[in-house]
């Protein structure tokens, strides 16, 4: 989901992120990485010094680029409603639809990759991960709490639990579109998610 680049450098990480969500981290040398992108030895360590900060600079490209494309899509939902639960259920539609439109089977997520392989990493790129997670629980947190100032849930319930749902699901869905190569796997989850949020809070709205 990242921005295309001609540079050296985005086609390391690019060549790199694609090898490494086939393969591992562990199990994908540099000398591949260079021979996929057709770069030199020399031009890799003109960019990273080795294949630690490879990771921090993968991780961080992943993460912009997935805050991104969140923002994006709120700032779209938000153009549509002044509801807080109708912009969060227009933002999960978006987000579906944009994962089953991708041209190819989603090529996984390289934050949980890499949290399967944490021990290959330094403490560093491990906040990294876990920054990255605590982003989207924050972020879904937030449209949360505006909705429960709106609306009353029908079961008591922690909005923070409801956010990491959401990187649950995502996660998840994922791991089934892989397993069956396609997205749509990917995109019902989403879709079973926000059924799931627009019943708990529609049509309960608070007295006033």
């Amino acid at each position: 989901m990242s921005v295309r680049s001609n540079s050296s450098r985005d086609r390391l990480l690019q060549t790199a992120e694609s090898l490494i969500l086939q393969q591992g981290f562990a199990g994908t040398s540099i000398d591949h990485i260079l021979e996929k992108a057709a770069i030199t030895k020399g031009g890799f360590f003109y960019h990273f010094k080795g294949k630690g900060e490879l990771a921090k600079a993968l991780v961080l490209r992943y993460l912009e680029g997935d805050s991104q494309i969140f923002d994006d899509l709120f700032a779209r939902s938000r153009s549509l409603s002044e509801d807080p639960l109708h912009q969060l259920l227009i933002f999960l539609n978006l987000f579906a639809e944009m994962m089953n439109n991708l041209e190819e089977t989603h090529p996984g997520c390289l934050v949980a990759g890499f949290t399967y392989e944490t021990q290959q990493f330094d403490d560093e790129v491990r906040d990294l991960i876990r920054q990255g997670v605590l982003a989207w629980r924050e972020l879904i947190s937030a449209q949360l709490a505006e909705i429960e100032q709106v609306y009353t849930p029908r079961q008591e319930t922690r909005p923070e639990t409801l956010a990491d749902m959401f990187t649950a699901i995502v996660e998840g869905g994922i791991i089934l579109s892989r397993i069956f190569q396609t997205n749509d796997r990917l995109r019902d989850q989403i879709l079973a998610y926000r059924d799931y949020l627009r019943l708990l809070y529609e049509s309960n709205p608070r007295a006033t």
